[in-house]
């Protein structure tokens, strides 16, 4: 009888850990599985775009001005694909049906390419810069926090009455930081993603090279709603972007 309270002990000890192990692996297996999910998003997509564009001559991407950033600028027009039978159902984790991104694409000169735009962090820096267009409404100034890089800085955001939004970066799962220059326009910090990416692939970049292209490059995702960036000094610089 004591050798059987003791097996099903251990056998209680056992389940117990295992729960344990599960909920502690699970973010990460969770991350994994959501990182294949838009990968396959991604290749498939690819193919649509090239056979549209082999068979049409065209793009299948939605207006924008001439001001719209880089990154958020060639958004892939789903709902003519649709129409026009190139793709069936829209993609899952597409915005148009209920996903978190816009599909999009880079290069679209010379080899367009599919990337993905987050619309979480997006909105999460829409609603920062409201509130920081409301306070230098208000007060005649900006909530200045510590300088992020020259040009750059914290944002206050004690003097904002806002608790800071955790803004998780889809290359690292870290929490980014955000920053303003000194318009007030808000921007996510990328520096410590940026810093990763060039150490371990051992890259040298120049000195006026774009940093952000080594994200894109190497991830599904654009960096969104940033600024440029520069290597001075070992390390990557936030830079007032060329408004083209």
């Amino acid at each position: 009888m004591r050798t059987v309270k003791k097996s099903v002990s251990l056998l209680a000890l056992i389940g117990l850990c295992a729960v344990l192990m599960t909920g502690c692996l699970y973010p990460e297996e969770n991350r994994a599985q959501n990182m294949a999910s838009t990968r396959d998003a991604v290749i498939y997509m690819q193919s649509v775009i090239d056979q549209y564009q082999q068979q049409t001559g065209v793009l299948p991407i939605k207006n924008s001005t001439p001001d719209t950033p880089k990154y958020e600028k060639y958004v892939i027009d789903l709902a003519k694909l649709q129409r026009m039978q190139y793709i069936g159902d829209l993609p899952s984790v597409s915005f148009e049906n209920g996903g978190r991104f816009y599909f999009l694409l880079l290069d679209e000169d010379t080899k367009p390419t599919v990337k993905l735009m987050d619309l979480v962090s997006f909105q999460a820096v829409n609603d920062i810069q409201s509130w920081v267009n409301d306070y230098q409404r208000r007060n005649n100034t900006l909530p200045v926090g510590d300088e992020a890089y020259p040009g750059f800085f914290r944002i206050d955001y004690g003097a904002l009455g806002k608790k800071e939004p955790a803004i998780t970066s889809l290359y690292s799962g870290t929490t980014l930081s955000t920053m303003m220059d000194g318009q007030g326009i808000v921007y996510i910090d990328y520096g410590i993603d940026l810093m990763r990416t060039i150490e371990r692939n051992s890259l040298a970049p120049e000195p006026e090279q774009d940093l952000r292209e080594f994200l894109a490059a190497e991830y599904d995702f654009v960096p969104v709603k940033t600024t440029v960036y520069h290597w001075v000094d070992n390390e990557p610089r936030a830079m007032p972007e060329d408004k083209e």
